[in-house]
């Protein structure tokens, strides 16, 4: 069993593959966000979890980190690093969506977009595609073969 884990963890075109689609979805999720800053905010707001002052502040930063993780992970510029943001900002998803749905607190997530297609999605579906997603980055970061296609890893030689 241990020496299968070591070939999973070892495929290089997995890794590639799974640093490809996570990049991909934050960069995608983070357009809408950074397009319309305002709109995101209310987003931000509807989940009832943060300080009004810190609302503007979250919805300013929080794409832009979203975004460049994204690109960082797509180029394989330090991936690590840029995964290790990413599983801290999927934790705080994963938080905010559990919190609401055990208060039973209807909300728009704004993942993709803010017209209100993802509040069709039942809450307990984001948060599996979450996990899911924080799986994939944690398989990322927890890497041990060469990466293919990467402009800097940041890691020793």
């Amino acid at each position: 069993m241990k020496n299968r884990l070591n070939i999973l963890l070892e495929n290089n075109w997995a890794e590639l593959v799974l640093r490809w689609v996570i990049g991909i979805i934050f960069v995608y999720a983070s357009i809408h966000k950074i397009a319309d800053p305002a709109a995101f905010a209310k987003i931000i707001y509807g989940y009832y979890l943060f300080p009004d002052l810190s609302i503007n502040l979250i919805a300013i930063i929080l794409p832009f980190m979203e975004f460049y993780s994204g690109i960082f992970l797509l180029l394989g510029i330090y991936p690590r690093s840029a995964t290790a943001i990413i599983i801290g900002l999927l934790f705080g998803f994963i938080t905010a969506i559990s919190i609401n749905l055990l208060r039973g607190h209807e909300f728009d997530c704004g993942c993709f977009s803010f017209n209100g297609s993802d509040s069709k999605v039942a809450s307990i579906q984001l948060l599996v595609r979450d996990i899911f997603y924080f799986v994939f980055s944690l398989y990322i970061i927890f890497f041990k073969g060469q990466r293919r296609l990467c402009v800097h890893t940041g890691e020793p030689s």
